[in-house]
Parts: C-alpha cells; sequence; structure tokens
C-alpha cells in the first residue's frame, strides 16, 4: 500500500497533471445526477452501443489517457496520450469509408527522459453503411490497410520507419451487448537504414455490456506482438476492465471511460507492469 501511495504521488507531481484532470473532469461530472430527459437517454445509450463500434457512420474524437507504471529498469512513469479522430466517408448508400488515426503524445521516461510526438498511423476501413441483420442484433464489419508514418520528434519516440499492412474489424451489436475484435500487422519498408525493422501486430478483442442510464462495462484489452523481438520478449497481453458513460455538456454528447489493466505478459524491461486509461471522447453524431 506504501508503494502504491508513492507512485500516485509521483503521479500528481506529474507535469501534464493539468490537462489530464481537465481530461478526467468530464467524467466525474458525467456521475454527477441531473434532471431525466427519457428522450435524451434514449439517444445517449444509442450513443453507448454506437461509440463501441470501431466503424460506426459517426464522427468522434477521442483523447486517451494511458498512465503506464514500472516502465523500464527504473520502474518509471511513462504517460501516452492518443488523440484518435474517427471520420466516416460516405462512398455511396451501401458502403462507407471509415478513418481512423492515432497521433499518440509521449512523455519517456527511459533510456532517456523526452517528451513529443510519436509515429502516426491510419487506418482505412472499407465498412457496409449499414448492418448485416443476425439474431435480435446487427453485424459490422470493416477491411483495408493500416499506415505508419515516422511523425516522432525524437528517435526515443518512434521507429524512424514507413510501415503499412492489413486491418480488419468485426463485431455484433446486440440489445445490450457489443462483441467483437480489430487485428492489423504492420511491415517496415522505407526509413532509417540503422533503424530495427518493423513487424509488429495488435489484437484488440471488445466486449461492452450497456447498463441503464447510458453506463457500459467494458473490456478492451490491447495485445500486441513485436515479432522482431525475442521469442521470450515479443508478447504484451494486458487483463483489466472499465466503466464508461455517455452524457452532455450542453448539446455536446461525450464518452466518459476509465479503466486499468494489468499485463500478465510483458516484455522483461520496456514493458509496463500495469496501466490506467483514461479516457474522453467529443461524439459528433450530427455530422455525417
Amino acid at each position: 500500500m506504501t508503494a502504491l501511495l508513492k507512485k500516485f504521488n509521483r503521479l500528481l507531481r506529474f507535469p501534464f497533471r493539468r490537462v489530464v484532470a481537465a481530461l478526467i473532469f468530464p467524467f466525474i461530472l458525467s456521475a454527477i445526477p441531473g434532471e431525466k430527459n427519457p428522450q435524451a437517454a434514449e439517444s445517449e445509450a444509442d450513443l453507448a452501443k454506437k461509440t463501441q463500434n470501431p466503424v460506426a457512420d459517426m464522427i468522434s474524437v477521442p483523447f486517451q489517457n494511458n498512465f503506464n507504471f514500472n516502465y523500464g529498469p527504473n520502474n518509471d512513469l511513462q504517460y501516452v496520450l492518443n488523440i484518435q479522430p474517427v471520420i466516416p466517408i460516405h462512398l455511396d448508400k451501401e458502403w462507407n469509408l471509415v478513418t481512423r488515426t492515432i497521433i499518440p503524445v509521449i512523455n519517456q521516461p527511459w533510456p532517456e527522459s523526452k517528451f513529443g510526438l510519436g509515429d502516426l498511423n491510419t487506418t482505412l476501413f472499407l465498412s457496409p453503411a449499414k448492418l448485416l441483420p443476425l439474431a435480435e442484433g446487427g453485424l459490422f464489419w470493416g477491411v483495408g490497410p493500416i499506415l505508419q508514418f515516422p511523425t516522432a520528434t525524437d528517435d526515443i519516440l518512434g521507429g524512424g520507419k514507413w510501415a503499412a499492412g492489413p486491418s480488419a474489424v468485426v463485431g455484433y451489436l446486440g440489445k445490450t451487448w457489443v462483441l467483437g475484435a480489430l487485428a492489423n500487422n504492420i511491415w517496415s519498408f522505407a526509413g532509417e537504414d540503422e533503424r530495427s525493422y518493423v513487424n509488429l501486430m495488435t489484437v484488440q478483442p471488445f466486449i461492452n455490456y450497456n447498463l441503464p442510464d447510458a453506463w457500459y462495462l467494458s473490456f478492451s484489452p490491447i495485445i500486441t506482438a513485436n515479432w522482431s523481438a525475442k521469442d521470450s520478449q515479443q508478447w504484451t497481453v494486458p487483463l483489466g476492465a472499465a466503466v464508461g458513460k455517455i452524457f452532455r455538456i450542453g448539446k455536446l454528447p461525450f464518452n466518459a471511460q476509465l479503466g486499468a489493466y494489468y499485463n500478465v505478459v510483458r516484455p522483461d524491461i520496456i514493458g509496463p507492469e500495469y496501466s490506467i486509461r483514461a479516457q474522453i471522447a467529443l461524439l459528433l453524431p450530427g455530422f455525417k
């Protein structure tokens, strides 16, 4: 317990604490009861399930804060803010092209203390515009390329390589459950010759259970396999869960989520032991 309190004390002294507090505050605000509007509540419940569909026909701008504890040989705190805009493009009545971009902002404690932009990646999903009927819900899917760009502002914050590969997502959206998985693998094809070859797989299963009043429970670990590393150092496998809620500030809907994950399998040195994920996302369901 003493060690845990020390870690949180370090977290409070984190240089970006004001930014983090501003991002977490709406989640706390969402838990404060207010006036009930049955029509708004129904709309927010629909939004909750829509945000859990990676290829939903809705613009969203998530800000995902990842606090990675016991990172590196000195058990430091690594902080990664992923800005992840999702923008669907209507190709015709039957098909959408959903763009999902991840812009990482990293505070890296080891092997040197660096702060800046990491490598940006974009996924383009070709996806049916409507759910495919299945049981009491619908099936959604998407396929397309994922592209990684060497945008890191320091060598420590990125791989220095251009990379690309395939990506796919499939899932089921029911009355209360949203289930599925997203997977991709990238290989480097250009970049700085002296930098390591990139061969990285990412798999994200997601199991969401939607509760009354637009609350939901979520299991969505991000599993990675670095195929370029030694056999015993390839996998990072987290286990944990999160709780989330859709709420409004004025007329604007937001999705807030807070979760914790423990890495049951991780690389010996650079793999963090556990992580806290706090996310706030602006939802723009009217912009299509």
